[in-house]
């Protein structure tokens, strides 16, 4: 049976956790529960086994950390084939007549992806490919790939399932306690992405219990078009008796998944601590609930790496600044790989309130496929707004939405086949909303009719990709009313028949019209209102123009869309007519802030270093540290810490700061001064764990406020460390563990150091801490997040001082 076709009717129960129960089964400290599928398959075997007889329609191989990262080629292919075996004997053995499916599952690398940690995109993709093609080469019905944290991973991960095979893949993601992944992602940026590119359910699972998941399960209903999963923990983790147990019990965990289950989640089980009887509770709770039927959401939505615009609710602005067109500093940026200028153009727009970013690198005399992909990296590397890719050759869409992390919008499309052919494939494959230019082989039609005609044309050939309407945004076409005085009368009526009839969204590039004329923004700004009561969604405009800005403030005041006037009136008392320019404006940061912590706090390393190397013809080296790095430093900080501000903001930052640093050391070296450090630092991440994302991410930040940080990497044995913190004397020591299974490994740790390092303060982070357990295994000091670390370390310091 198709899993797809029974979950049309049905719900679905998955299992429930893995690492727990081979602790129980005796799996050490530091030993690879994959390894068990070879040394123990009887063990694996009778777990799976114990799941589908508890009523899970689904079983998860024993594969969450398999990969090349952590073991060989042939290592892998034997642990792959032996998981895949170990889960269908069990399925064979297994009572019951339920239907059972065997799912690859696929989890986290454990490394941080470019451009905020050292791991490539495109090598990310080929390590998942890797895992796909062999669970698929060994018969699983379906691919989980699961507790991700990072929506580029994820992506990564998808689009080597898509790539490589053609089975049905569910995603779900790892949230955090403010509803968001650890990079800053939302549930409905996820839904968005993972939606555009074809996963066939999404969902959440880890991190927390049913109740303190419940939101995002719920934000995740309201905006998606194909089932939501839920696999919650049981409850929040605790140590006894130097045993990890769980707060939540089988029957309170049964009553609240199946609540969720009414509510319309259609794919549930467990996570971290549940267990047969968890599953057995909850197939029992949920037998007679009938499934609330998927429904399919209408919204055209594009999205960043941290949250999602729809179009509809209210106009959408997408600054145009990042085009050579009329450009001429942008063409002489592109030219000379000024991407600094790029990324100060970009953060400019956003502060000015666009919505979007358009990314067009188009010139004849440039590589465009590889100044567009990098255009798009470095852009999403400080600037957290959806993007535009905007480009006419195929080549270069393709390498920049490959790369690209969200869901994009895509300029564009044509009635051309010739067009229709060579985009619909690329939208489909890597998910976006594609702008649709009214115009054929014949030209753009002179009537609003004959643009209505193509629009129809466009829409039923995409329907033959896989592509809904709600993906496709109609741009009419504004053209030059000084060439043809009936011009934009056939952009505006073609405009209002697509968006009230056909029911589509629809985009201009609004200043076209104005073009040859005396006081064009006075026009444009004419055009875009009239526009806007036709039913324009969006505008390709220049944030600086007043006249522009005006009318969109005024239509949303006018047209109850910004409640008690509050954007208008924010509006009219801080834009001036005389705006900064563009490559000009500070972007990112206070306007008392200085140069160098402007670019800190945007996150521009090669401004950073610049500036720093002027400042040091007049301010000495520590006075920098002390009175710009640190400080600029401290407001990106606080910024995290107050949820404005999400992790690969603060990495940027700190890289900045980094090159920053980098320009100091080098001058005291030259002048012969040795760089005054803090105390020194030990970190690590404990035995048999082989993440290390927070780990690096706290040392960054640490380095960055002057520690002496001492990394001794990843699965490191507990001697180790201490006899690290031993030969330093490190008044510190940091432990970071993700995987239940590893907490033992910290706890002993934490045992070693209290023996011979009595000095020394020991704080701890990772996924499955928690205040209680940190406590409980005899940490000083439970760090949330890596600016928690900081903080700590700097009260520390101080009592050390």
């Amino acid at each position: 049976m198709n899993i797809l076709e029974y979950m049309k009717d049905h719900l679905l129960i998955l299992d429930g956790g893995m690492g727990t129960l081979l602790q129980e089964r005796g799996l050490t400290p530091g030993e690879s529960p994959e390894g068990w599928n070879l040394s123990h398959p009887d063990v694996i075997s009778d777990i799976h086994r114990a799941y589908f007889e508890a009523g899970s329609n689904v079983v998860n191989t024993n594969t969450f950390g398999a990969n090349s990262l952590h073991f060989s080629s042939g290592e892998l292919e034997n642990i792959i084939r032996a998981a895949v075996r170990n889960a269908k004997d069990a399925r064979e053995q297994s009572a019951g007549d339920h239907p059972k499916f065997v799912a690859l599952d696929v989890g986290p690398t454990g490394r941080l992806l470019a451009p905020y940690g050292d791991f490539p995109f495109e090598d990310a993709v080929r390590t998942f490919a890797e895992v796909m093609r062999l669970g698929a080469k060994y018969g699983v019905d379906l691919i989980t790939i699961e507790t991700m944290n990072d929506s580029y991973e994820t992506k990564a991960a998808l689009l080597a399932a898509r790539e490589e095979t053609d089975l049905p893949v569910f995603v779900t993601n790892a949230y955090g306690e403010d509803g968001k992944l650890m990079t800053g992602a939302s549930p409905e940026s996820m839904a968005a992405m993972l939606e555009g590119m074809g996963a066939d359910a999404i969902g959440v699972n880890c991190s927390y219990g049913p109740k303190q998941l419940s939101p995002v399960v719920e934000r995740l209903l309201s905006v998606a078009s194909v089932p939501v999963i839920l696999k919650p923990n049981a409850g929040l983790p605790k140590s006894e008796n130097g045993k990890t147990v769980y707060d939540v019990l089988p029957e309170e965990f049964a009553a609240l998944v199946s609540d969720e289950i009414r509510k319309g989640v259609r794919v549930a089980g467990g996570c971290c601590g549940t267990t047969p009887e968890y599953i057995r509770r909850l197939a029992q709770k949920s037998k007679n609930i009938s499934p609330v039927p998927v429904t399919f959401q209408h919204r055209t939505t594009v999205s960043s790496y941290t949250h999602a615009v729809e179009f509809g609710a209210s106009p959408i602005l997408i600054g145009e600044r990042i085009n050579p067109t009329g450009k001429k500093r942008l063409k002489e940026a592109l030219r000379e790989n000024d991407m600094e200028y790029i990324l100060r153009e970009g953060l400019g727009q956003q502060e000015k309130g666009v919505h979007i970013l358009d990314v067009n690198v188009g010139l004849p005399e440039i590589d465009e496929v590889a100044m567009l992909r990098r255009s798009v990296q470095e852009l999403q590397a400080v600037c957290d707004l959806p993007l535009q890719i905007d480009t006419a050759n195929a080549d270069a869409m393709e390498s920049a939405l490959r790369i690209y992390n969200g869901k994009p919008l895509i300029n564009s499309v044509n009635g051309k086949q010739e067009s229709m052919d060579a985009i619909f494939p690329l939208v489909k494959k890597y998910g976006g909303v594609v702008i649709a230019l009214t115009l054929d082989e014949d030209g753009i039609p002179a009537t609003a009719e004959g643009r209505v005609e193509i629009a129809k044309k466009i829409l039923a050939t995409a329907q033959t990709y896989g592509i809904d309407k709600k993906d496709i945004v109609f741009d009419t076409l504004a053209m030059t009313v000084s060439a043809d005085p009936h011009a934009a009368e056939a952009t505006l009526g073609a405009l209002e028949v697509i968006r009230k009839e056909l029911g589509c969204h629809t985009s201009l590039g609004v200043s076209n019209v104005s073009f040859g004329l005396p006081g064009r923004n006075a026009i444009t700004g004419v055009f875009y209102a009239e526009a806007l009561t036709r039913g324009l969604s969006a505008a390709i405009m220049n944030p600086y123009a007043a006249d522009m800005m005006k009318t969109y403030y005024s239509y949303r005041a006018l047209h109850g869309m910004d409640e008690n006037f509050t954007d208008y009136i924010a509006f009219c008392e801080t834009y001036a007519e005389a705006s900064a320019k563009p490559a000009e404006a500070k972007a990112g940061a206070d306007a008392t802030t200085s140069d160098l912590q402007h670019a800190i706090v945007s996150g521009l390393k090669e401004s950073a270093a610049e500036v720093t190397k002027s400042l040091l013809s007049t301010t000495a080296a520590l006075d920098l540290v002390n009175q710009e790095i640190i400080p600029a430093l401290d407001i990106v900080g606080k910024g995290f810490e107050e949820k404005r501000v999400y992790l690969p903001q603060l990495l940027m930052s700190a890289e900045s700061a980094k090159a920053a640093f980098e320009v100091i050391k080098a001058n005291m070296a030259t002048a012969g001064n040795a760089q005054v450090k803090k105390c020194p630092f030990v970190i690590a991440t404990v035995k048999g764990d082989i993440h290390d994302i927070g780990k690096n991410i706290v040392k960054l930040l640490l380095e960055n406020y002057g520690y002496d940080v001492h990394d001794l990497g990843k699965d490191v044995p507990p001697e180790r460390v201490v006899e690290e913190a031993v030969r330093l004397h490190a008044p510190m020591v940091g432990l970071s563990a993700l995987m239940t299974t590893t907490v033992p490994s910290m706890e002993e740790t934490i045992k070693a150091l209290r023996k011979d390092a009595p000095w020394c303060k020991v704080l701890v982070g990772g996924a499955v801490l928690t205040q209680e357990y940190a406590s409980a295994i005899g940490a000083d000091f439970y760090a949330a997040d890596a600016m928690e670390s900081v903080r700590y370390a700097e009260e520390i310091s101080e009592r050390l001082s």
